[in-house]
């Protein structure tokens, strides 16, 4: 790896902290690994404009340098996918944790999307926050400025058209068996749309392995990690 390269680049999930990533981060750093935390627009950092897909992938790859090693959890995997879709040769390895990205149709989602793209005050009704907080893994949807809301449901729509079998990176698949957000069901459908490759699934992981796990996430990141650097 290159000075001043980091080790593994990190896109977290929906959510307006990074804050339940310390520990974890704080493990990997005490194991010598080099870790990049990127601070996704509108989420960990301000923005007031609404993101389709494309405006992520291209964040994503002015922000990770060619030939790293990237890791995306729940709406980050799917941003690295987009990316890695578009752009075959940008990463060395791909590691999808919990990841977004395959879409299921289901009434849950339809009603959200429709209260969403006609501006109803999403945050003052109780249920439908209780309904994005399971799409998004997110504890605090309702925080979400309007900008957000419209780019969740843009996310949404984005997996409708992705073509998960044009991303021939070699990919590392992470997922917990307790994840109710991105159900082990969606991990499976993803590795075998992949060509290129493996899964693990880990018995106590939730969603946010992060949260539910730190000290066994960050041994496998480790492992994993290091093993591709050999």
């Amino acid at each position: 790896m290159k000075k001043g390269v980091a080790d593994l680049y990190i896109i977290h999930g929906w959510t307006y902290t990074v804050e339940p990533w310390r520990e974890t981060l704080e493990l990997l750093a005490k194991e010598g690994l080099k870790v990049k935390m990127l601070r996704v627009p509108g989420l960990t950092e301000p923005s007031k404009k609404e993101f389709a897909i494309d405006d992520y992938v291209k964040w994503a790859n002015q922000n990770i340098p060619d030939g790293a090693i990237a890791l995306g959890h729940s709406n980050g995997g799917r941003i690295l996918l987009n990316l890695c879709a578009s752009k075959p040769n940008k990463l060395k390895y791909l590691i999808l944790l919990d990841s977004a990205g395959i879409y299921e149709p289901s009434l849950r989602k339809k009603i959200v999307e429709k209260l969403a793209k006609i501006g109803r005050p999403l945050k003052k009704i109780p249920i439908v926050d209780k309904v994005f907080h399971r799409i998004t893994g997110s504890t605090d949807y309702s925080k979400a400025p309007e900008n957000m809301k419209k780019t969740l449901v843009n996310m949404l729509e984005s997996d409708k058209t992705l073509d998960i079998s044009k991303v021939t990176t070699k990919t590392f698949i992470l997922w917990g068996k307790k994840d109710t957000t991105t159900p082990p069901r969606q991990a499976t459908k993803i590795y075998e749309a992949l060509p290129n490759a493996e899964l693990k699934f880990y018995a106590n992981w939730t969603h946010a392995p992060y949260i539910s796990s730190p000290k066994e996430l960050a041994r496998a990141l480790y492992t994993l990690v290091t093993r591709m650097q050999k």
